[in-house]
């Protein structure tokens, strides 16, 4: 499912639960009201501009009587939710057996925080609407049940010095985002190191990029690029992408040696 359709299948879930709200001689705000949702929140569902949590689709089904009809939508609307691009990035992370990344810029996206991730795309420019950080984040988050597969994949990731003390959305936002970074640390299948800004060598000087091992032992890349996210096949580019990765791992401070640049990060926030 492309984008334009995703749109067409929300924007075709908000006519149908208008149609029944009308059915029903409810306003907007009635309806809120009822299922406990703002009047905004329903005319934006309506409208085709925010995707409904199942929740809401179950209540609104409940509230206008429609006999399953709207809570019927739960999977159309789930598969509707997110941009494209980020369902196909989180169906390969879905099927990894091994997942690497090296993040230049900020914080990866599967470490963040819901807070820091916010704030990421609260300061893009041109800028977005609620709505549309409320989808981002969502689908962002959304790719974080990779953490909770079983059995569990094997995650390693990299972070720049600077992406650890850049205070995106405030200094209380970091040192959530610190504490976080140890939290998911912990985990066994898990290894979190940091590149210091002090190396004189540094192969991930071309920016961030990620590597997939898939079950069928296949390997796909990822990169982004300001407009551009892709996924990469191409088997020469997604070696290339292995060095370099093994290099950058290489460079960069032991998973143990992290944990106490990350800590001695966080003490200097108290």
């Amino acid at each position: 499912m492309g984008d334009e359709e995703s749109t067409a299948v929300l924007r075709t879930v908000g006519k149908v639960i208008k149609m029944c709200r009308e059915r029903k001689g409810m306003t907007q705000a009635e309806l809120g009201a009822a299922i406990r949702y703002s009047e905004e929140q329903v005319s934006s569902v309506e409208r085709g501009r925010r995707a409904p949590k199942a929740q809401f689709l179950e209540v609104a089904d409940g509230a206008l009587g429609a006999g399953g009809l709207i809570a019927g939508l739960q999977k159309d609307v789930e598969e509707a939710r997110y941009p494209k691009k980020v369902r196909d990035l989180k169906k390969l992370e879905g099927e990894a057996v091994d997942l690497g990344a090296y993040a230049s810029h900020h914080v990866h996206g599967l470490l963040q925080t819901q807070a820091y991730a916010e704030a990421l795309y609260g300061m893009r420019r041109p800028t977005y609407t609620d709505d549309e950080i409320n989808t981002h984040v969502a689908a962002r988050m959304a790719r974080k049940s990779v953490f909770e597969r079983v059995p569990s994949p094997l995650l390693s990731f990299v972070q720049e010095e600077v992406t650890l003390r850049r205070p995106i959305g405030g200094r209380m936002v970091l040192r959530r985002q610190l504490e976080h970074l140890l939290e998911i640390s912990a985990l066994r299948h898990v290894e979190i190191q940091v590149m210091p800004t002090d190396r004189e060598d540094h192969a991930g000087m071309a920016g961030s990029l990620q590597l997939l091992k898939l079950s069928d032992g296949k390997t796909v890349g990822h990169s982004e690029a300001q407009l551009h996210s892709h996924l990469i096949s191409d088997t020469r580019e997604v070696q290339i992408l292995e060095m370099r990765y093994g290099m950058i791992r290489a460079q960069a401070l032991t998973p143990r040696e992290s944990l106490a640049f990350i800590e001695k990060v966080l003490g200097e926030e108290t």
